[in-house]
């Protein structure tokens, strides 16, 4: 092991020094130290308390206590040195945004039986969101059940084979089957890919029904705790749309197990057959002969909210003109309901400790003797919490040209539960990031691990996500399951943050921190950045990988109208 890591750390030397005179190489290790050596873990700390305190309130998107977040973070930026990178120099990239609240007296789901029409009740039986442009929906149509709702010709499956949905409200599970590949199912898990799939059907609503893992990851409980109680949001367009609205659907509502149990009554599938084709990853879509109306009523409002961007410029002449970009949200879910007498929904892990990552990253590379070549970005997003969006509108509208993004390196949500031995990179098996992380990341002694949880889909749920879609090669860093305490499962650690912290009130300084791992943790987010920055090699999708095909000419298109 020892001769592995001393091995490692003479190819993360190799790489930060590729292509330098003789006289800069022997600079370099020096360079790197001095910015590493800036991190400290009380910095850390001190981020994570503040962006996390009460006060704060769980710094909601476009609230006042966001802005707070954010002003924070510019001014570390600003007492660090860095140039601003949001629009009309400052620090800020304003979002706009039209948020929707759903008005629950008015949110209405009807069966239409044989037996005769049946109302079911909010939160017990569904749920709904507001709509994202109209202020007053209403659809009822037949039911079709088409599985996960995924057409995927090119693995040769398709829930949408010998079912009709034109005019017809469509019953869909949320996630994509377990016997898909790895890259497959979190593409076709996303809400985004289906929901142009339903639109270029003809459908005009949609039931969401929970399979046997859903129903474990999202107890439905846990599902309406806080239903109705935040906005929902959307960004908005050069033009005044909102972004990813879909006029063709005019109803959506989430069903519990009772509700969709009696949904498909008497109908030609049970919900239990259709569970079990689910997990057996089979596709027995079929019309229920069954109509069910779909109505709500909406309010809406346009506000802003801002990402913050600070950025490094380059020491090369040419390369300094491309940017490798850390990014991390900023944004939680603000308050909601109570748990023991607490509405303050923190997120402590979610992301202030993501942030504070990322301002110390920025120390870092403040503090180095030698720029690194490429320019490097931070930017603390908004709007993650309310579907990427601070991410997505950056990624649409950079302050910088499309071209000109090299990299996205994301953080959000790193759990330090347990001393760490290793790290999961989402993405980094996509592209040449991946061989760069796997050598940066053993000079701090740490080990490169595949995705351990492929079912969470994470390579989608994330803001690295966003920039994907615009064809920029991106990971999202996370501790991994493995600690250096043998006695520690790390992975039950994880599983158990998940089930009882995540988005709720305890998600704050009362968790345990190893902060030795977050130093490191840190060191080697910074050694990525700077190995990406002096290479030069610019990164790229590997030939025939998945996301390169589907998003690598988004990047070229993007390049061609600049």
């Amino acid at each position: 092991m020892s001769t592995l890591i001393r091995w490692s750390s003479l190819l993360a030397f190799c790489l930060i020094s590729a292509c330098t005179p003789d006289n800069e190489q022997a600079a370099a290790p020096a360079n790197a130290d001095a910015g590493l050596n800036a991190i400290t873990t009380d910095a850390l700390q001190a981020h994570v308390e503040f962006l996390a305190a009460d006060a704060l309130r769980g710094r909601m998107t476009g609230t006042d206590e966001y802005l707070t977040a954010a002003d924070y973070v510019a001014q570390e930026f600003e007492t660090l040195g860095l140039t601003p990178g949001g629009e009309d120099n400052t620090w800020f990239q304003e979002v706009p945004l039209l948020t929707n609240r759903i008005d629950v007296e008015s949110a209405s789901v009807t069966l239409h039986q044989d037996s005769g029409d049946s109302g079911l009740k909010w939160k017990e039986d569904f749920l709904m969101a507001g709509d994202k442009v109209r202020d007053e929906t209403f659809v009822r149509g037949e039911v079709v059940y088409v599985g996960y709702g995924i057409h995927a010709p090119e693995i040769g499956y398709s829930d949408y084979d010998g079912v009709d949905v034109e005019g017809k409200i469509i019953a869909v599970f949320s996630g994509a089957p377990a016997t898909f590949g790895h890259n497959e199912r979190a593409y076709y898990s996303s809400s985004r890919t289906k929901a142009r799939e339903m639109v270029r059907r003809g459908a005009i609503g949609s039931i969401s029904l929970q399979t046997r893992l859903s129903q474990k990851q999202y107890p439905w409980e846990r599902l309406k705790m806080n239903a109705g109680r935040r906005p929902g949001m959307a960004w908005v367009n050069l033009s005044g749309e909102a972004a990813d609205f879909n006029p063709e659907l005019l109803g959506a509502a989430t069903l519990s197990v009772d509700a969709a149990t009696a949904l498909f009554d008497s109908t030609p599938i049970s919900f239990e057959q259709a569970l079990d084709a689910a997990e057996q990853g089979q596709s027995r879509s079929t019309a229920l002969g069954v109509e069910v109306s779909l109505s709500r009523k909406t309010n809406h409002e346009h506000t802003t909210s801002p990402n913050v961007i600070g950025l490094l410029p380059g020491s090369d002449p040419e390369l300094k003109n491309q940017y490798v970009v850390y990014s991390a949200h900023l944004d939680h879910v603000g308050t909601g309901a109570a748990v023991d007498g607490d509405d303050i929904y923190n997120g402590a892990y979610d992301n202030a400790m993501g942030v504070s990552l990322m301002i110390e990253a920025a120390r870092a590379f403040a503090a180095m003797e030698q720029p690194p070549k490429r320019s490097i970005m931070f930017i603390a997003l908004t709007g993650e919490e309310r579907g990427l969006l601070g991410s997505d509108y950056f990624a649409h509208y950079p302050t910088v040209p499309h071209s000109a993004l090299t990299a996205n390196v994301n953080l959000d949500m790193p759990l330090f539960l347990y001393p760490v031995a290793d790290i999961i990179a989402f993405g980094a098996e996509h592209t040449t990031l991946g061989a760069t992380i796997d050598t940066a990341i053993a000079a701090e002694n740490f080990a490169l691990t595949p995705d351990p949880i492929p079912e969470e889909v994470i390579f989608i749920r994330s803001d690295q996500y966003s920039f994907v879609r615009q064809g920029v090669p991106s990971v999202y860093l996370i501790p991994g399951f493995t600690s250096t305490d043998k006695d520690i499962d790390g992975e039950k650690a994880f599983r158990n943050h998940l089930a009882t912290h995540y988005h709720q009130p305890s998600d704050d300084m009362s968790r345990p921190f190893d902060w030795p791992s977050v130093l490191r943790f840190a060191r080697a987010n910074v050694r990525i950045g700077l190995a990406v920055a002096n290479d030069p090699a610019e990164p790229a999708w590997l030939p025939g990988d998945f996301f390169g095909e589907k998003f690598g000419r988004e990047r070229m298109t993007s390049a061609a109208a600049e």
